[in-house]
């Protein structure tokens, strides 16, 4: 999320997410969250879907949401949490954190909406401790000269992202994570849904130590 409101897109996701965990969503979160540990930073919350596959060794964890419907609901959902979880206002441009001060920072469907992937993965870098990872799972621009990358650019350049709460379908993420400094060691590329937005990427990065 931007740091704008959304009410009718933030209303519509709350409503949907479940439904798009119950088709496979839930299973690619389990896959992001594999494994984490020490002090996680959530960027792009939400309404706090993520929080019940934290594993148990995360010994605390910062939900950053600028959207103000979805921070509420995150709030909410952080009491079910079977880790501490802290709600904080705020964006992927500007993380209310001090450098070096997590272990792990999670973007998860977000890098989409930011208005600059360059300066939301330096936040990501500068909060992040040396030797620590970045978690990602993100839909990404379809291979060049397709009939999906004609179809997402078109998508781009009209009224998608107003549609969809300021999200973008055709970046090139990981090439964004490793222009910001980042080591991607675990890449996985797959199809999820019947959209635009359908080519994912789901993987772990680190920052050099």
């Amino acid at each position: 999320m931007t740091g704008h409101a959304h009410p009718v897109f933030a209303r519509v996701y709350a409503r949907v997410r479940p439904t798009l965990d119950e088709q496979g969503v839930a299973e690619h979160r389990k896959r992001l969250l594999d494994g984490l540990a020490g002090r996680v930073v959530d960027v792009g919350a939400g309404d706090g879907g993520n929080f019940p596959h934290y594993p148990a060794e995360v010994t605390g964890l910062v939900a950053v949401e600028p959207e103000p419907y979805l921070r509420a609901r995150a709030e909410s959902a952080a009491f079910a949490a079977a880790v501490p979880v802290e709600v904080v206002n705020g964006t992927a441009d500007r993380l209310p954190l001090t450098d070096d001060s997590v272990d792990a920072v999670v973007a998860s469907l977000v890098l989409c909406t930011v208005p600059d992937q360059a300066v939301a993965l330096a936040e990501a870098f500068r909060v992040l401790r040396p030797g620590g990872e970045l978690r990602f799972y993100e839909h990404v621009a379809a291979e060049p000269d397709s009939r999906l990358d004609r179809v997402q650019r078109l998508a781009d350049a009209t009224i998608w992202s107003w549609f969809s709460g300021g999200c973008h379908v055709h970046r090139d993420t990981a090439a964004a994570i490793t222009t910001a400094g980042f080591t991607i060691t675990d890449l996985d590329s797959f199809t999820f849904g019947p959209n635009p937005a359908s080519p994912h990427i789901l993987g772990r990065a680190i920052r050099p130590a």
